[in-house]
């Protein structure tokens, strides 16, 4: 590999994911704001913040493969945050109950020596069951999915909420696609075999 790759997150669940294509890379802080412009689809917004978050980070790694990644939540038309408390936690999983979700993953390979950008939205849809509120209550108590949008981890106890998922890639519900990542990083002429 000729240029060294930053994935601009600071987020663990990325990192490890990141970790699986055993290439070496480096993390950085992206500063970015992530309000959502008025008008803004979910998949718009997601697709601005990765590269946003991307090219937060080229000033300081000029000659990187820059990875910039967004997540959002999406149930009924509406946009979902990260719940911060165990009661808005509890709001968002009644409503998902029964209702199936999509989570919308923006992916930006941003290579800051040649300017090149590759940007993409990958969906992924997730189909609850249909939960108590005592179910709701425990998960959330045993789980504290606090800062996860949607309230909830897939990759712990949050598997049980769940009927089925549906997607390309399951790497894309945790928040980075790696089927499309590893696609992009090709283009970019690095090969993760």
């Amino acid at each position: 590999m000729t240029q060294p790759l930053l994935l601009a997150s600071t987020s663990p669940y990325r990192k490890m994911l990141l970790e699986k294509l055993a290439l070496p890379f480096e993390t950085a802080s992206p500063e970015t704001d992530e309000t959502a412009l008025p008008t803004e689809s979910a998949q718009e917004l997601v697709c601005r913040l990765a590269q946003l978050k991307a090219k937060a980070c080229a000033s300081t790694y000029p000659d990187s493969l820059i990875i910039g990644s967004d997540q959002v939540c999406v149930i009924d038309g509406k946009i979902l945050g990260k719940p911060h408390t165990e009661e808005n936690a509890c709001k968002q999983l009644q409503a998902a109950s029964g209702k199936t979700i999509t989570f919308y993953t923006g992916l930006c390979v941003y290579n800051a020596k040649t300017q090149s950008t590759q940007v993409i939205c990958e969906p992924f849809y997730v189909h609850f069951k249909t939960l108590t509120s005592q179910q709701i209550e425990n998960y959330v108590r045993k789980e504290q999915p606090l800062y996860c949008a949607g309230s909830f981890k897939s990759e712990g106890l949050g598997i049980a909420l769940f009927d089925k998922l549906e997607g390309r890639d399951p790497n894309t519900l945790v928040g980075l696609p790696l089927i499309a990542l590893t696609e992009m990083l090709t283009n970019e002429g690095v090969s993760v075999l």
